[in-house]
């Protein structure tokens, strides 16, 4: 087991090389640039500009440089914001964005089973088809009519939330209500769904029917054998589950106006912020490589029958 990790972590490494090398070409390749203005600059100020940011350089020899800062663990200045690099803006908003993300991600996953189980051993009742439909309306409906509407609801029509704000910024608790509900929705509805399936499809199994016959009770059936092997699908999802919350977040955070990562990422895209593009790039892949790492490794630990060689 032990080799398999070390083995699996280290395999991470190229696909992280691959990423940050497609990305940093991608972006320095696409029209514009980060002193591009409607009112272009003189010639000589905009030289001098690129000449101080090392962009008068070919761009192998730029490319170079960057993964070597990339290895001291420099993700450069930012060249729109001059007060502070891309290491300052970063760590200061991921904070936030995991918060939202956790927050979220523990609520989906609390929802999503319970509704699961629920639905299961109640199969084709009200209650089954309500969930479901519910479900099915948090899937379909997409994030940024989600987040509107409930603002107009709950922060205009009934003045009961701030429609903006973030609790880690010293304001209310109030203000996470809204921006942890409409991220909390679809990622609910998946686990709903994908549980309930789960569990519909362990009912059936013969050592379920076996322990109804030694005359256990329904929780702990439900409890001590079904959701072990049941949950399995879902373990598998939270890995990309949690990296798409996080990196889903940027239109929650846009709407609400979150200080995290997903309004730097819209700011840089916008600014054509090369080195602060590619510094949430690079967290948000980062984040998704270990999350999958942690759920490989987790299914070994609730699965008997999977073995690591």
């Amino acid at each position: 087991m032990t080799k398999y990790i070390i083995r699996r972590f280290l395999g991470l490494l190229p696909t992280l090389f691959i990423i940050i090398t497609l990305s940093f070409f991608i972006i320095r390749i696409a029209p514009g640039g980060p002193f591009s203005r409607e009112k272009a600059l003189p010639k000589q100020i905009l030289e001098n500009i690129e000449r101080k940011y090392h962009l008068d350089e070919p761009l192998v020899v730029q490319y170079g440089r960057y993964m070597l800062d990339i290895l001291r663990g420099d993700l450069g200045p930012s060249f729109r914001y001059k007060d502070h690099d891309v290491n300052y803006y970063i760590v200061n908003a991921l904070p936030d964005s995991m918060v939202l993300g956790l927050m979220s991600l523990f609520l989906a996953l609390i929802l999503g089973i319970s509704t699961g189980i629920i639905s299961s051993t109640r199969q084709n009742s009200w209650i089954d088809y309500s969930s479901m439909a519910v479900a099915v309306i948090g899937i379909s409906i997409p994030l940024f009519v989600v987040g509107p509407v409930l603002m107009y609801i709950f922060a205009i029509r009934l003045d009961w939330l701030p429609t903006s704000g973030w609790i880690m910024a010293d304001a209310s608790w109030k203000t996470a209500i809204m921006p942890v509900a409409t991220l909390t929705l679809p990622y609910f509805a998946y686990l709903a769904r994908l549980s309930r399936a789960s569990i519909l499809e362990t009912l059936r199994s013969d050592y379920v029917r076996t322990a109804r016959a030694k005359g256990l009770s329904s929780s702990v059936i439900m409890f001590k054998h079904i959701l072990k092997g049941a949950l399995l699908p879902v373990v598998s999802y939270l890995g990309p589950a949690f990296a798409n919350i996080v990196t889903g977040s940027i239109v929650v955070e846009t709407i609400f106006r979150v200080p995290g990562l997903g309004i730097i990422f819209v700011q840089s895209a916008v600014n054509r912020d090369y080195t602060l593009i590619m510094g949430t790039v690079i967290v948000y892949s980062v984040i998704l490589l270990i999350m999958n790492f942690v759920v490989d490794i987790a299914y070994g630990f609730m699965d008997p029958r999977i073995s690591y060689t």
